[in-house]
């Protein structure tokens, strides 16, 4: 019988990550391995599976900690199957279209200040007069979703 578990250079090998990559999603809790009696890490094949989920995840755009609290929900931390790929991308897509209007805002705003507040940029007193966006609170205000067109004629008087 072929053995159950294979070291963290072949998960490497077979994943296509770096052990450094690997060594630190088993640090954050994403996988788990056991130690030899030489205290090498050693995966159970299952893990391939793992870890093509969490980078499949990854790429469409979800963090770490999202992916964590996906694979934390699975019963008796068992290996995602096509199902709850299924399920979890359904759960997703909400924060998806959420991350895909930032994008199109970001894209669509990338001639213009996108309202830091830092006022490095000369044309920035155009489009965020006396600050004004700071107002509205930190961060880039007009990807968060604010019109830069309400703080165009702001009148600091």
């Amino acid at each position: 019988m072929a053995d159950q578990f294979i070291d963290i250079s072949e998960l490497a090998a077979r994943s296509g990550l770096a052990a450094s990559a690997l060594r630190f999603y088993e640090n954050t809790g994403l996988i788990e391995a056991i130690r030899s009696a030489g205290n090498r890490r050693r995966f159970p094949r299952s893990t391939l599976r793992k870890v093509a989920f969490i980078r499949a995840a990854q790429n469409v755009g979800l963090t770490l900690d999202a992916i964590k609290g996906a694979l934390d929900g699975l019963p008796s931390g068992r290996t995602p199957t096509k199902a709850d790929w299924e399920n979890l991308s359904t759960q997703w897509a909400a924060l998806l279209d959420e991350k895909i209007e930032a994008l199109q805002r970001l894209r669509n705003s990338l001639g213009s200040c996108i309202g830091c507040g830092c006022l490095s940029l000369e044309r920035c007193a155009l489009y965020n007069p006396d600050d004004a966006a700071r107002a509205r609170g930190f961060g880039a205000r007009y990807l968060l979703g604010d019109d830069p067109r309400q703080f165009m004629n702001h009148d600091p008087t």
